[in-house]
């Protein structure tokens, strides 16, 4: 995670087009601006972060399941529920299933935990539209990086890796 520069995805562990979901990891950095103030002397990932986070998952989903034919933007965020803090160093495994996807929408269900234990969940929904000029190739690269688009070409369930 480069949490200053919304960077919240590190890699795809499993992506299966066929149902719809989605597996990704984050790592918390042990250090990062964002705790100086979230809180001095206790530090913890903001919601709005982790939702973030949640959104991102869902996103390169949708970008997958589309093909990268169009790009999601998150429209809504319901029933978000936080469970636990999440402090630095934390290893998150961050899921997302396709819930709906038509009528230039989708929406996800989207959850995170450490170590096997819940911390957050919530229902996102995301419009559909065509890419902004100049915003393909830059999220293609990042797809790239965490290792999505190699998933696209590879078997339905199987495992992914960064290229």
């Amino acid at each position: 995670m480069r949490l200053e520069y919304f960077e919240m995805i590190d890699s795809v562990r499993l992506l299966d087009r066929a149902a719809g979901r989605i597996e990704a990891l984050a790592q918390v950095p042990l250090q990062s601006p964002v705790f100086e103030g979230h809180f001095p002397g206790h530090p913890l990932v903001p919601g709005v972060l982790l939702t973030e986070t949640m959104a991102q998952a869902s996103g390169y989903l949708v970008l997958a399941h589309l093909d990268f034919a169009r790009m999601p933007f998150l429209t809504g965020v319901d029933k978000a529920r936080f469970r636990s803090f999440v402090g630095p160093g934390a290893d998150l495994v961050v899921t997302a299933s396709l819930e709906h996807d038509g009528s230039g929408y989708a929406v996800t269900k989207a959850a995170i935990s450490h170590a096997g234990k819940a911390l957050c969940d919530a229902e996102l929904r995301f419009r559909t539209m065509p890419f902004p000029d100049g915003l393909d190739a830059p999220m293609r690269a990042r797809a790239r990086s965490i290792g999505l688009l190699p998933a696209v070409d590879q078997l339905v369930g199987q495992p992914v890796g960064q290229p």
